[in-house]
């Protein structure tokens, strides 16, 4: 059990790092390739697109090859992608980030059925763990790829390729994992009811990671531009910007124990909620004390994508369920993300200025809060027989 609980950590440093590490070299990939700025931003969409459309496909494959053989085979097809993006070519650039998404999109959606089989007492804890584990990778790939490409001279092309390490690290300790039969999926197909959209809690919880997802995604897309406009530097909106995504990976550390003694978690949800809030009205009340703000939010998003993680085992009955659960949350989800930044880009064009998109997103802040109450209740999705409420 141990083995697995560091295979899963280690699954978990591919699940955001080989992404956001590529944001710090983009004005390096642009002159490489002379691309133009509507081609460089495909880059940072396409994984979005990818984790949308592949997130379906997960539980299929899990029902279709078992939990663990499923797994393995993201992290090879996102080590193929790893080394394709940096092939050279500029259709092996565009290629290799779509193939990084897919294998994303798979461990995105099978980890939260893995828990809800093997640790179905522990799932916020583990959850909490492997969310930390996320975040402090994508920090580590974001502080660390543009000086290995121009102080140590990789380039981006190698810089971007030293990220192979993280799923070669992750598929060595897996390897063991496949020995199991794989049944955990077909034996849950005995256990399957009416299909997973026809219950209003798991679009709550789908409607709770979307717009978490689509405010999240605009933020990390559009936070430097905001924080010009109020008069940062550069290099203060690019430090602003990390510090973001350090604290949306602090709270790995805290939920975990808090949910294990809370008997729901709807106080939680809107808190968090709130908090994203506080954070995008601090940025247009009280620009000066930016750092804050930008922390508040950063805590209170990441929170609430561990609260989603959470929810997809925690709502349900089964990992097959939760499978399920996870691959609707997570493709309306990535849905709504990969046309937010574009969106909001466009109301910042029509208004002239971030007071209306900031407002716009404040207010799908508070649609989440509600929404997250809601799914934050003591409930499970019923499709089997037995009662809908059971401890959580």
């Amino acid at each position: 059990m141990v083995l697995l609980l560091i295979g899963i950590l280690l699954v978990a440093t591919n699940l955001r790092a080989p992404i956001t590490g590529l944001a710090p070299v983009l004005s390096l990939i642009q002159d490489a390739f002379n691309l133009s700025t509507a081609r460089a931003g495909l880059l940072t969409t396409l994984p979005l697109l990818a984790f949308a459309l592949g997130s379906p496909v997960a539980p299929w494959l899990a029902h279709r090859f078992g939990l663990e053989r499923s797994l393995f085979g993201a992290l090879v097809l996102i080590a193929g992608g790893v080394v394709l993006r940096s092939a050279g070519p500029a259709w092996s650039l565009f290629a290799g980030t779509a193939a990084i998404g897919a294998g994303i999109a798979v461990g995105n959606v099978l980890l939260p059925s893995l828990l809800k089989r093997d640790f179905p007492s522990r799932i916020a804890t583990v959850t909490g763990a492997y969310a930390l584990t996320m975040g402090i990778a994508a920090a580590v790939a974001s502080a660390t790829v543009y000086p290995l490409a121009t102080t140590v001279g990789l380039g981006w092309a190698g810089a971007l390729l030293a990220m192979v390490l993280l799923p070669v690290a992750a598929m060595l300790l897996w390897w063991p994992q496949l020995g199991k039969p794989a049944v955990g999926q077909a034996t849950a197909a005995a256990q399957a009811g009416s299909p997973i959209w026809h219950h209003a809690l798991a679009w709550q919880v789908t409607l709770f990671m979307g717009l978490n997802s689509f405010i999240y995604y605009v933020m990390i897309g559009w936070l430097p531009a905001i924080l010009a406009s109020l008069g940062y530097s550069a290099a203060e909106a690019g430090s602003l910007h990390g510090l973001m995504q350090l604290a949306s990976a602090v709270p790995g550390l805290l939920l975990g124990p808090l949910i294990q003694r809370l008997k729901d978690q709807k106080l939680v949800a809107l808190v968090m909620s709130l908090l994203v809030a506080a954070g995008l009205l601090g940025l247009q009340l009280l620009p000066g004390l930016a750092s804050l703000w930008v922390a508040c939010f950063g805590f209170g998003a990441g929170a609430c994508i561990i609260l989603a993680l959470m929810f997809m085992g925690l709502r349900t009955e089964n990992p097959r369920q939760a499978a399920a659960l996870s691959g609707m949350a997570q493709c309306a989800g990535y849905t709504l993300a990969a046309f937010g930044p574009p969106l909001i880009g466009g109301l910042r064009d029509l208004s002239q200025g971030w007071s209306a998109p900031l407002a716009m997103c404040v207010m799908l802040s508070l649609a989440m809060a509600v929404v997250g109450m809601l799914a934050g209740r003591n409930r499970r999705i019923r499709t089997t027989p037995g009662p809908a409420r059971q401890p959580a």
